[in-house]
């Protein structure tokens, strides 16, 4: 890599004392390279380099045949420049590149046609932040393997896309085109009828205004993925999208949307359609029968509208209820409609739903056979809305699998009647609760006003009928009891572990030793946030062990972007093969470690008869503290797999060879 004041004349000179030497990789980052000539890496001929760096050099001028000497060349980043002209002989000899970079770079640049003739491999052209380019129907002439084009904030010579604008993309494999935020007003008729193969396009950010038809997505027969957001004004009719029923993803936020026709419905014929968003549009009319066709419908994103009136029982006609036939419909966003009434049909027939956000709404009360068909649900969110009362005929079936909840922020009457079973529940409930100590407070009656709901006192609550036995029954009861706490106290995981095991065996069932299963990972990670650089120094250098490498799920690497990470964690612990507690006094102070992720951890355990724990102690937790914070005890585990770390650096490796070990040995329950 150079990365220093060069020159021209210096750089040739570099190129040439490389020549002969096998360099496949060359980085001329910052060099004050001004101009490229037909010379400058004639000393390159024969190598194989397949990689080219000039980025960030305000380079001008790139002259004809300067990049001929350079026939292996893959990847030329020419980033942050200042080019003034690309001709037709400007990229002669790079028939094989494949990732083209030239963000930045044209400085209102003359682009001749056919610049990209010889560039018949390429895949990736990126030609974002780019102004005032002259784009001609020629401009792109030559790309025949074209997958991805990315124009982002790029200012061409147009406002409104016509068929005629990417028509020398026509012969192009062209997947993805990105022209958000690119100044365009208007798609005209079959403004992408040539890119037949197009999966996604990207039109947010830009000034469309306009009433869509249709016409505009004539001929893109394989579309995935069309983002409009962020756009001036949109207009739907009832053929808007008639013409894509390969549409799985249609993003409309923030478009102030109108309807011209609402029957049928614009979005009519989409059953491929997984995701829509039509938040932040301020809609107010919706009809029944809106996304009856979206039978495939998966998320469906309607926060900051105006849906209020729609579920009154005084609107005219009674409560509109748009959310029939969305049977496959897994997350519901619904914050900031100002719903103040819920009908108790809103959710029928929604029995998959995972997900629902009624956050910083006017609700205050809602019917009790609402969350009927919710058999499914995992997180629910009423956060600021003006709910006083939280009673068990209402909650008790959705709470029952309920993994987070938000009810922060609501007035909350702090009675036996309103309160007593609420409090009882988050006080046994294994569900993560954000912002419980500080976020639900008492806001009735006066005596209890501003105090932690958490705190309410429900012990008056409860019923105190006298017990009638006999002495020798009490006594004997007594007695059984504290030998079972005894017992359960430190065998209880153990003892419900093997009666699973030994249920299993009797209906007929087979533990497997899955050590030969394919599972993804070969342990999965629970830490304490705290502890995350003592995992990165010590555990995943393990993975580049040259004997017997490891693969580790490690979250803050290896969870995808976008997904939730309450699903990431339950699904990357089913599969890995082991789990390992890194305990410290930080994990035992961490909710999400003692709230959720134990929780996961031994229910994936009990649930395959798997004996796949790890417990490495880093600090030195007494075995009382340990039961006291997390319910666990030493002897619940076998000894091969209770790890500690040492206090001597020179015994490090033997920790690891014992980890080797754990991680190694059979899952299998004997």
């Amino acid at each position: 890599m150079v990365d220093m004041q060069l020159g021209p004349k210096l750089v040739e000179l570099v190129c040439s004392q490389l020549g002969g030497t096998g360099i496949q990789m060359l980085l001329l980052i910052n060099v004050q390279l001004s101009k490229i000539h037909n010379t400058t890496f004639s000393g390159l001929s024969d190598t194989n380099l397949t990689y080219l760096d000039i980025s960030k050099n305000s380079m001008s001028q790139i002259d004809k045949d300067a990049f001929v000497h350079l026939p292996h060349l893959e990847i030329l980043n020419l980033e942050s420049n200042q080019v003034t002209v690309l001709n037709q002989y400007t990229f002669h000899g790079l028939s094989g590149l494949k990732t083209l970079n030239l963000k930045n770079t044209l400085k209102e640049s003359k682009i001749d046609d056919l610049s990209f003739q010889w560039l018949k491999n390429l895949e990736y052209l990126n030609i974002d932040g780019n102004k005032n380019l002259n784009f001609t129907e020629n401009t792109f002439n030559g790309l025949t393997s074209l997958k991805n084009l990315s124009m982002v904030r790029c200012s061409m010579n147009l406002e409104s896309v016509t068929n005629k604008t990417f028509i020398s993309l026509s012969k192009s494999p062209l997947l993805e085109l990105n022209l958000s935020d690119a100044g365009i007003a208007k798609l005209e008729y079959g403004a992408f009828s040539g890119l037949r193969r197009l999966q996604v396009l990207d039109l947010g950010f830009n000034r469309i205004d306009q009433e869509l038809t249709g016409d505009e997505f004539l001929g893109l027969f394989q579309i995935i993925l069309i983002y409009l957001s962020y756009n001036n004004h949109i207009t739907l009719t009832s053929n808007s999208f008639s013409s894509i029923p390969s549409l799985k993803k249609l993003n409309l936020r923030k478009t102030k949307l109108t309807f011209r026709d609402l029957k049928p419905s614009p979005f009519k014929g989409l059953q491929n359609l997984t995701q829509l968003d039509l938040g932040n549009n301020n809609i107010a009319n919706i009809e029944e029968n809106q996304f009856k066709d979206l039978s495939s419908l998966r998320i469906l994103n309607l926060q900051h509208n105006n849906l209020a009136r729609l579920w009154k029982n005084a609107n005219p006609g009674g409560p509109v209820l748009f959310l029939k036939g969305l049977h496959n419909l897994e997350i519901l966003d619904l914050l900031s409609n100002g719903f103040d009434e819920i009908p108790p049909s809103a959710f029928q027939g929604l029995s998959n739903l995972r997900i629902l956000n009624l956050g910083e709404n006017n609700v205050y009360i809602l019917p009790k056979s609402l969350f009927d068909d919710q058999i499914s649900i995992y997180q629910l969110d009423l956060h600021k809305n003006l709910i006083t009362s939280v009673e068990r005929q209402m909650y008790e079936i959705v709470f029952s699998s309920i993994k987070i909840l938000d009810m922060s922020g609501n007035p909350f009457d702090c009675t036996c009647e309103s309160i007593a079973w609420f409090v009882n529940w988050i006080n046994t409930t294994n569900a993560t609760i954000p912002g419980l100590e500080t976020q639900y407070t008492c806001n009735t009656p006066r005596k209890y006003h501003g105090i932690s709901v958490e705190l309410f006192d429900n012990s008056p609550c409860k019923d105190t009928a006298p017990l009638k036995m006999c002495f020798i029954f009490t006594f004997t009861l007594i007695v059984s009891f504290i030998l079972l706490v005894f017992v359960i106290n430190f065998q209880g995981w153990r003892i419900q572990f093997y009666w699973n095991v030994s249920i299993n065996r009797i209906l007929g069932f087979k533990e497997i030793d899955r050590k030969g299963e394919n599972f993804r990972y070969d342990a999965y990670i629970i830490h304490a946030k705290k502890d995350m650089p003592w995992v990165d120094d010590n555990l995943i250098p393990l993975e580049k062990d040259k004997v017997f490498p490891f693969q580790f799920c490690f979250e803050e690497r290896d969870f995808e972007g976008g997904k939730s990470q309450l699903t990431e964690i339950v699904n990357s612990i089913r599969k890995s093969r082991k789990i390992i507690f890194v305990i410290t006094e930080y994990f035992l102070d961490d909710p999400w470690c003692r709230r959720f992720k134990i929780h996961h951890a031994f229910q994936q355990v009990i649930e395959q008869s798997r004996d796949s724990i790890i417990l490495i102690f880093i600090d030195d937790i007494p075995d009382y503290k340990l039961n006291h914070c997390i319910q666990l005890r030493k002897g619940m585990f076998k000894s091969r797999c209770i790890l500690n770390w040492p206090a001597q650096k020179e015994r490090a490796s033997a920790f690891r060879e014992k980890l080797k070990i754990a991680l190694g040995s059979s899952n299998l329950v004997k």
